[in-house]
């Protein structure tokens, strides 16, 4: 999970504050330290760390703090507005033309994934309405014009190439007119990286900057590097004025270290995180709800857009009938099975809920393993006993348990969990009902 190591440290320093009536100075100095010590454990950048620390325990001690009814709580507050500047305050959002297309240059390191951010970027903007064209102008790189031409069929973007005997700059120029001809309002020029930084690079990122004045120079860096991605991105700025910054790999970062320390190291905003392996996940940054998971606050906005994203709503009114009307069946739950892993990992999911912290969902496991074992479960079932779970007795569930590679314990711990669901379905729907008829606010579901 995103900050997971981070998060559970957090959260333990901050709890032995809320559960006091009242703060003195030195219950503050144990759990600043603790807090201090948590940051610098996560890789964030020990200059941000000291004056994150000093800006936080200033604003404890002073009256809002020492003179309010919830002390404890005053402090969270303030953690979480501190966590939410040092990140940025507010949503970053790309700079968008008036007169298109708009041209994004990418820029960046080899192997942090630029160019299949490119692709993931271009999808983004796709279903946001936009005509994206995809440039390939890394002609140094083995592959690297294939593998964005693959990324792009992928995502239904077309790829602006002319090989790799012509220069990125020339690339670069062509592609615009490219993208008026054929009414693309938005240009990704993907651009070639380095092992390391050097002039040579720079220097050609420079041409192609003077030569078609990017809208977006966003450097893309893996989060997974810590310090490293905030040297890289202090150097990018310095060299090229950046506009923006693409995180990738947060979702294997468990520290956090480069998503702290970046913004306020390169004085530059993160526009977009990478949280996963597809090309759906890419997200746009939001410093206010990252805050908000890390401090185990749950991040319910995030969660409602997924939901919206992945959720097809034809479908959706027609489970609410179907639960309304006691006709949910297993065919329901294989389809909603289905509908959830395109929202994302479920363990990031529950970390989204507000009360639901990382330490609660340790030692419960929620992989794509688990999720694959009880559609085999039900996928062995006929469609007769997929829509009458009653009728699975002793040898059949025997032979659904053989079918589906599984044992009996674990088929019959799913027939129960699907009993019980339906069994609070029907509770919540008559309750539904039962607010109606009195007419007040019933269950959100039962409209």
């Amino acid at each position: 999970m995103i900050f997971e190591n981070l998060s559970d440290k957090l959260q333990n320093a901050l709890s032995k504050l809320t559960g006091k009536g009242k703060l003195t100075e030195k219950d503050i100095d144990v759990a600043m330290r603790e807090v201090k010590l948590a940051l610098l454990e996560a890789d964030v950048n020990f200059k941000v760390v000291k004056d994150f620390i000093k800006t936080v325990k200033e604003r404890a001690l002073g009256s809002e703090v020492m003179e309010s009814l919830t002390p404890g709580q005053q402090v969270v507050k303030i953690v979480n507005e501190e966590l939410t500047k040092l990140m940025g305050e507010s949503e970053a959002k790309l700079n968008i033309s008036s007169n298109p297309p708009t041209v994004i240059l990418l820029t960046g390191l080899q192997g942090a994934g630029k160019t299949t951010h490119g692709g993931k970027l271009a999808l983004h903007l796709k279903k946001q309405g936009k005509r994206p064209l995809l440039v390939a102008g890394d002609i140094y790189r083995p592959a690297a014009i294939k593998q964005l031409q693959v990324v792009g069929e992928k995502v239904g973007v077309p790829v602006f190439t002319l090989g790799d005997k012509i220069s990125p700059v020339e690339i670069a120029k062509q592609a615009i007119e490219e993208a008026k001809k054929n009414s693309n309002d938005v240009v990704i020029l993907d651009t070639a990286g380095r092992l390391h930084i050097d002039e040579e690079l720079m220097q050609e990122l420079r041409d192609i900057k003077s030569t078609v004045n990017p809208d977006e120079i966003l450097l893309v860096v893996d989060a997974m590097t810590g310090q490293d991605a905030v040297n890289v991105a202090k150097t990018f700025n310095e060299e090229l004025d950046v506009t923006g910054i693409i995180l990738t790999k947060l979702d294997g970062d468990a520290r956090g270290g480069a998503a702290l320390s970046i913004r306020n190291v390169a004085e530059k905003p993160i526009k977009f995180i990478g949280v996963g392996e597809k090309l759906e996940d890419l997200e746009p940054f939001h410093p206010d709800r990252m805050a908000s998971r890390i401090l185990g606050m749950g991040d319910v906005l995030s969660l409602i857009e997924k939901a919206q994203t992945a959720i097809d709503e034809k479908k959706a009114r027609e489970l609410e009938e179907k639960i309304r009307s006691q006709k949910y069946d297993f065919n329901d739950f294989l389809e909603q099975l289905g509908q959830m892993r395109n929202m994302g990992p479920i363990e990031d999911l529950l970390g989204m809920i507000p009360g639901v912290n990382s330490k609660a969902l340790k030692g419960i496991s929620f992989g794509e393993k688990e999720i694959k074992k009880i559609e085999a479960m039900i996928q062995s079932m006929t469609q007769k006993e997929r829509e009458n779970p009653e009728i699975i007795d002793a040898s059949r569930r025997k032979r659904i348990a053989n079918g589906s590679g599984s044992n009996i314990s674990e088929l019959n711990k799913l027939l129960k969990q699907f009993k019980d669901t339906k069994k609070m379905m029907k509770q919540m729907g008559n309750m539904g009902k039962n607010m109606k008829k009195r007419g007040k606010f019933g269950f959100p579901l039962f409209k």
